[in-house]
């Protein structure tokens, strides 16, 4: 099995020792969690939960499309929130990206995030045919 490393500009480079993301050669891709920094300033976007939960996603969007996936091939999805009572918000934003057949999912609250961010998303995902 080959595992091949996925790095992007469109999305924020890695702040510790972790890839964005790594390909398989099973057909998948596994990313690392995102948390809602613009890849072009490399600063935490401003606004609440909504704000941070599309910056998020469009983040993964990103790294999915550099390893030759995308949002409609993701499998499961892991979302970390500062607190519990942003889902809501949080729901209706994820939902958008996933309009149809969406991923399974698990939702937890965490009691901190990197850069005290409110939300943080990894995702699992199907690769296309090569």
């Amino acid at each position: 099995m080959k595992r091949t490393i996925v790095a992007t500009s469109s999305a924020p480079a890695a702040i510790g020792p972790y890839s964005q993301a790594i390909r398989v050669s099973s057909g998948m891709v596994y990313t690392s969690g995102q948390i809602p920094l613009d890849p072009v300033t490399g600063s935490i976007v401003d606004g609440g939960i909504v704000a941070q939960t599309g910056r998020v996603l469009r983040n993964i969007q990103a790294v999915l499309e550099a390893s030759g996936s995308g949002m409609e091939l993701v499998v499961k999805t892991t979302v970390f929130l500062l607190d519990m009572n942003d889902f809501s918000a949080m729901n209706e934003v994820y939902s958008s990206f996933f309009p149809s057949a969406p991923p399974a999912r698990s939702t937890v609250q965490v009691s901190r995030l990197p850069r005290d961010v409110r939300i943080e998303i990894e995702a699992i995902a199907l690769t296309r045919e090569d």
